[in-house]
């Protein structure tokens, strides 16, 4: 009965129904929820940990920012159709002023998105002019993962979320993982442009993810392994999330002698060879290899895909 009377009572106000509508739309910081509504920040905190007291919302800290997103969908999915069944024809003045101002925050991100992009173009162009085109990477990709239902998909380091925009439409759902903020700021830009609001995006460390183990059906690290100082153990925890028989898809660079992306674009590791991945599979509880090589510039790109058997016991591993 405590936890109905918190739900009940943290909806008994206009700006908190307001609120969860509009992250309902997408997630949002508490400054952004601000701007929305035309409130002071510190009221709409207020208002945001009577929320997150009741389980309705969340909150994710990325750097100095803090999201908010809906709470667990077992909490949060009945009262939303109970709210959606409660709903008079048309929308209200507030809903119609709300949505315009968050149509107001995308195009602010959007332009922020643009503007970080726009500064670090250079270096993507000239990593990417080394090897084939990333349409063709793509393709092989899809084909790598046509084979079955991608189900419950994570992303580790998702960047500017591109496999996201490729794959959540086939997903049942979606989550995009990644260390750095400003990556992150671009990720939401781009997938609110095409309409997916509501993939999940958060920031965390590819080596100790706040995800829980046997969640995810299918996990790609595409282009994030070279970055890595401990590949073994970046690819153990990706194997983690795994549910039994869920698949974990590996795109980087063969192994290669480019010494300047050391010092120029922080690549950690010049690549990576067969072997080496076959055998952080193995030791990850991991079986497969070797899916496709894309050849036909300085650097070759390939494509490991393994799958995770059930009552396989990981192992310690080391770099």
């Amino acid at each position: 009965m405590r936890a109905e009377l918190e739900i009940f009572r943290a909806l008994a106000d206009p700006t908190r129904l307001r609120i969860v509508a509009l992250l309902r739309a997408m997630e949002l910081s508490v400054g952004e929820l601000a701007q929305v509504l035309g409130q002071s920040q510190p009221r709409v905190s207020r208002h945001v940990k009577i929320l997150v007291d009741a389980g309705l919302a969340e909150r994710r800290k990325e750097g100095s920012w803090v999201f908010l997103g809906l709470g667990d969908p077992a909490r949060v999915r009945p009262l939303l159709s109970a709210i959606d069944g409660w709903s008079e024809e048309g929308e209200d003045h507030w809903m119609r002023a709300d949505i315009a101002r968050l149509e107001a925050v995308r195009a602010d991100r959007q332009a922020a998105a643009q503007a970080y992009f726009a500064a670090h173009a250079d270096e993507w162009d000239a990593i990417r002019s080394l090897h084939v085109a990333e349409s063709e990477v793509e393709a092989a990709m899809t084909r790598a993962l046509s084979k079955d239902e991608i189900g419950r998909l994570v992303d580790i380091g998702t960047g500017t979320g591109r496999m996201l925009e490729l794959f959540a439409g086939r997903a049942e759902s979606a989550i995009g993982i990644d260390r750095s903020p400003e990556m992150l700021r671009l990720a939401r830009a781009k997938l609110a442009e095409a309409d997916l609001d509501t993939v999940e995006i958060r920031q965390g460390d590819m080596y100790a993810l706040a995800l829980p183990g046997g969640g995810a059906d299918t996990v790609i690290l595409h282009q994030v392994l070279h970055y890595a100082q401990q590949p073994a153990a970046a690819i153990a925890e990706a194997a983690r999330l795994l549910d039994a028989d869920g698949r974990l898809l590996i795109v980087d660079f063969a192994a290669h002698e480019r010494e300047d992306l050391r010092s120029e674009a922080a690549h950690a590791r010049l690549g990576f060879s067969d072997a080496q991945i076959a055998r952080w599979f193995a030791d990850a509880g991991i079986d497969g290899g070797l899916f496709e090589e894309l050849g036909g510039g300085e650097l070759t790109v390939k494509l490991w895909l393994g799958r995770r058997k059930a009552g396989r016991r990981l192992k310690v591993v080391a770099a």
